[in-house]
């Protein structure tokens, strides 16, 4: 009885292997072919990957994105020599809490802004549903004279992870907001205006470019007036392919995920100090970094197109800057090869890519961060780096030699991991007001 319900059911099982095996193929077919509907599908498991990552890093206490292994137990200031190093307040972004800090040579906190994006978040803003306040942090943050504080806002586990900027006052009050996905990185021209990097989804399909393929996130530069009002918006990805350099594109890194330029890095070049580009540039010229082409270039303004851009021996590299000798200082992020870790600090030149100068780390002074990273030429000639995965500043000497370091002090509950720095930079005390300078010296020394 048992053999011949089999029988008879065989020809409906194999009736149904039949049809899913078609479906299989023709799956396949779909999805390799790019036919109708490739795109629902290829948009919907994107989606659902976003959505899975997303609930992943909200539900982890200590996301990796925001906590590292601690690579020591000491914090605060650990090196200090007053005589080599340069003399000044460091202000850096911490990610585990939504801080800019300034502390003193020694230290010792002189001030902090503490201002939470759910206080700042609004019906207007490009974000629908932001991450809450444990997931939010600021990315950057300028310092002007008066002890006003410019912050960038990222959220760890989204898409678009650009969650906007905020100008506050020395007290942490708002003065304006600019809620669309700003991220990385900014800067300011001597008129006041903000130049920043925005980004959003995009679901164009453009003809030529068929391996950018849509959804992405397609990043611009916005200009913003010292007020915060949008005044310009130019696409960098159309900046790119409609310039010599599209070609630059076909190197796209497999692990891009749709975010295919990643752009991180924005300075404006001081007029006619571009002495690499040919003599048909303007004299208003961005440098931008392209972390997932692992290529630098200066957009111009003028023609809103790339006039130069250029790949070298780094790698998933962070903010490049236009030193006063002509060369280029990065942080190059896995271009290191030998002991000590797999990043270092390289300074180049522009026409030629010659290393004129490079700091790494050793077996006993550990040096790279994975991501993030940032560094500073200071006037002395030293260069003080943000070395974000290991919660570290440092500032070193022309000979490699560390002369100031700062370690942040925070860690989880066991002291296992440590709060990744978001950026740091050294300020000089000169360029400060007297009354927000005065504020600060009654804290601590601010030199």
């Amino acid at each position: 009885m048992r053999l011949t319900s089999i029988a008879k059911a065989f020809p409906h099982l194999l009736l149904a292997l039949s049809i899913g095996f078609l479906g299989f193929i023709a799956g396949t077919f779909v999805v390799f072919a790019n036919a109708f509907p490739a795109r629902y599908v290829t948009d919907a498991y994107r989606g659902g990957q976003a959505l899975v990552s997303k609930m992943r890093e909200y539900n982890d206490p200590f996301p990796g994105t925001i906590w590292q292994p601690a690579r020591t137990t000491a914090g605060g200031v650990t090196i200090h020599d007053p005589a080599r190093s340069f003399a000044g307040p460091t202000l850096y972004t911490v990610a585990h809490a939504q801080k800019a800090i300034l502390i003193a040579p020694s230290g010792e906190t002189l001030h902090e802004w503490h201002l939470p994006y759910s206080e700042v978040w609004d019906e207007s803003a490009a974000v629908a549903k932001p991450q809450p306040d444990k997931l939010v942090y600021y990315r950057k943050a300028h310092l002007y004279p008066n002890g006003d504080l410019l912050v960038i806002y990222e959220g760890v586990g989204d898409t678009p992870w650009g969650y906007g900027m905020v100008k506050m006052d020395k007290d942490s009050n708002i003065i304006w907001k600019y809620l669309q996905h700003t991220h990385h990185d900014f800067d300011i021209a001597p008129d006041g205006k903000i130049y920043v990097l925005t980004h959003e989804i995009d679901k164009r399909v453009i003809k030529d470019w068929q391996h950018l393929a849509p959804p992405r996130i397609d990043d611009f530069l916005v200009v913003l007036s010292p007020d915060g009002q949008e005044l310009r918006k130019i696409s960098l990805l159309d900046a790119l392919i409609e310039s010599p350099f599209g070609r630059m594109t076909n190197t796209v890194a497999w692990y891009a995920k749709g975010d295919f330029f990643h752009n991180n890095n924005v300075d404006l070049l001081p007029p006619g100090s571009a002495h690499w580009l040919p003599p048909e540039a303007s004299d208003q010229q961005v440098m931008l970094s392209m972390r997932e082409l692992n290529a630098i270039g200066t957009l111009d303004l003028k023609t809103e197109r790339f006039s130069w851009a250029q790949q070298g021996p780094w790698l998933g590299q962070h903010d490049p800057d236009l030193l006063p000798n002509g060369d280029i200082l990065l942080f190059d992020n896995f271009g290191h090869y030998g002991p000590g870790g797999v990043s270092r600090i390289l300074e180049f030149n522009p026409k030629t890519l010659a290393i004129a100068w490079s700091y790494e780390g050793t077996d006993q002074q550990p040096f790279w961060s994975n991501v993030r990273g940032d560094q500073q030429r200071l006037a002395n000639g030293n260069t003080l780096i943000t070395e974000s995965e290991g919660g570290r500043l440092l500032e070193v000497t022309r000979d490699g030699e560390i002369v100031w370091e700062f370690i942040n002090p925070v860690r989880n509950d066991d002291g296992s991991l440590v709060s990744v720095l978001g950026s740091g930079e050294r300020i000089d005390p000169a360029s400060l007001e007297p009354s927000f300078r005065a504020l600060i010296k009654q804290t601590g020394e601010i030199s």
